[in-house]
C-alpha cells in the first residue's frame, strides 16, 4: 500500500529523462526496477508493443514534456481527467500516468509467469486517449504536507486509544524493511524534483506503511464492533490523504512548469 507505484517510477524517471537530467538507459533501468520487462502498447505510430526507451522517445516526439501520476480508487478519481473509458481502466489498475503536452495516458497491466520462487513480472502499459483537463483532487505540495501531518496526528490519537497502533512481529518486520530501504540511500524521486517533494513523498510512503501494518495486524485491541468501526473511520481519511500527498509529490515538477507557463 502506497509503497512505490509503477506509475510513480515511470512518471518520476520519465520526467527526469524528458528534462535531460538522466540517460535513457538509466531512466528505463529505474522504471523497470525488479520487473522483468516493460512494454508500451497502443502508442500512436506503432503497430505493435514497443520497449520503454522507444516509447519515451516517441512520446517526446508527440509533444509530451511531462508526466503526471493518478492513483484512483472507487469514489475517488484522484489525478484523473477523463474520459470515462480511460478512468475505468485506471480505476481497475488503481494507477495511471497522464501525459502533459499530449492527450495521452498510460495504464499498466501486470503479468506474472514462472514457478514459485522464480516468478517473472512483465508489465504492459496501455496507451490511451485522455481528456486535456485539470487532474481531479490533486493538492499543492504545501497543502499535501499540511493535510498529511494533520491527518496522521488525528489518526494516531484514535489508534492509540483503541490499542491498534502497529505492534508485534508483522509490524516490526514492515518497519525494519522500511528502514532498510532508507538506509540503502535509495532515491525516493528522480533528479530534478524539489526537496519538499522528496520530503512529502517519504512521509506519504511511511504513513502508507503504518496503515498497512494496522490493517494486517487484525483488530488489535479493538474488539467491539464500535471500536472496529472507529478504527476504520480513523484509517480511511489518512489513507486517502497519503495517496493525495503521493500524487502531489510525483506531479510537482509538472505543476511547477505549468504555473510558470501561465
Amino acid at each position: 500500500m502506497l509503497s512505490e507505484p509503477r506509475s510513480g517510477r515511470l512518471a518520476a524517471w520519465g520526467n527526469a529523462l524528458l528534462a535531460g537530467l538522466v540517460s535513457p538507459d538509466d531512466a528505463v533501468l529505474a522504471i523497470v526496477g525488479e520487473d522483468a520487462v516493460h512494454r508500451v502498447e497502443g502508442l500512436p505510430g506503432e503497430a505493435a508493443p514497443v520497449g520503454l526507451t522507444l516509447a519515451l522517445g516517441r512520446l517526446r516526439a508527440l509533444g509530451v514534456s511531462g508526466l503526471r501520476v493518478a492513483l484512483p480508487q472507487p469514489g475517488h478519481p484522484l489525478g484523473l481527467s477523463g474520459p470515462p473509458e480511460f478512468n475505468a481502466r485506471a480505476l481497475e489498475a488503481e494507477e495511471a500516468v497522464i501525459c502533459y503536452g499530449a492527450a495521452l495516458g498510460l495504464v499498466p497491466e501486470v503479468y506474472e509467469a514462472g514457478p514459485d520462487g522464480d516468478v517473472h513480472v512483465e508489465v504492459v502499459w496501455h496507451c490511451l486517449a485522455v481528456r486535456e483537463a485539470p487532474p481531479a483532487d490533486v493538492p499543492s505540495l504545501g497543502e499535501a504536507e499540511r493535510e498529511l501531518a494533520e491527518a496522521l496526528r488525528d489518526a494516531t490519537e484514535v489508534l492509540s486509544r483503541l490499542d491498534v497502533a502497529g505492534s508485534g512481529p508483522v509490524a516490526e518486520a514492515a518497519i525494519d524493511a522500511y528502514r532498510a530501504r532508507a538506509e540503502r540511500g535509495r532515491e525516493v524521486l528522480a533528479p530534478g524534483y524539489p526537496p519538499r517533494a522528496v520530503r512529502v513523498l517519504e512521509l506519504a510512503q511511511r504513513v502508507g506503511m503504518l496503515i498497512s501494518v494496522a490493517y494486517e495486524n487484525g483488530h488489535g485491541g479493538a474488539v467491539s464492533a464500535g471500536e472496529m468501526a472507529a478504527r476504520g473511520a480513523a484509517l480511511r481519511p489518512v489513507e486517502r490523504t497519503a495517496r493525495r500527498a503521493q500524487v502531489a509529490a510525483y506531479n510537482s515538477v509538472v505543476e511547477e512548469r505549468e504555473r510558470g507557463a501561465r
